[in-house]
């Protein structure tokens, strides 16, 4: 084994992920003058080998959260608990357990020093129905929209990555939200 593949082992990928790879080996990986091919393929070995559900890991959009297939044509936001959230083009937030901090004394709760102010912003809290896991924190003007971070071109990243996925197509890379909360409104005035 070379010394670029024992630096990129799938073993220095897991220890990377779970925040136990040194800095200077991961200093030593961010110089590497050739990429190793696979490296995109073992870790998202490395994310599937730490979940205990079977779909297929597509992305991982933040600690918790991962893009899976469900089969073709089914893509969905789920938790490392296995709570789906679901269809990736629409923003997860929106089926996200949600606190609000929107007193000085409830900020204060969370920033101890040099909070903000709660006459220009709120604190949200977004957590996970199934676990309970907190999955983001955004701080925004009141009555400002949720914030979609990411919106990963999955079957881009995986084809510069030399993987073509089975249900591969234009549509998929889109943001759903409006469309969602499109329906939201329409069962309520229903």
């Amino acid at each position: 084994m070379s010394e670029n593949e024992q630096l990129t082992s799938k073993e220095n990928i897991r220890r990377l992920v779970e925040g136990e790879l040194p800095l200077d080996v991961i200093h030593e990986m961010i110089r590497m003058t050739t990429k190793d091919e696979d490296r995109f393929v073992k870790y998202l070995e490395v994310l599937q080998e730490k979940v205990d559900w079977d779909e297929e890991i597509l992305a991982r959009i933040s600690d918790h959260l991962y893009v899976v297939s469900k089969g073709p044509g089914d893509r969905v936001v789920k938790c490392d608990c296995g709570h789906e959230l679901g269809d990736y083009r629409v923003n997860w937030k929106m089926e996200a357990l949600l606190y609000c901090r929107r007193t000085e004394e409830e900020i204060k709760e969370v920033f101890t020093v040099h909070g903000p102010d709660p006459e220009y912003v709120e604190v949200r809290e977004f957590y996970c129905p199934g676990c309970q896991a907190q999955l983001a924190v955004e701080v925004v003007p009141p009555g400002y929209p949720f914030v979609f971070e990411v919106l990963p071109d999955i079957d881009a990243v995986h084809a510069a990555n030399g993987r073509q996925l089975e249900d591969a197509a234009e549509d998929w890379f889109q943001d759903r939200t409006p469309e969602r909360a499109a329906e939201w409104i329409e069962e309520v005035n229903a």
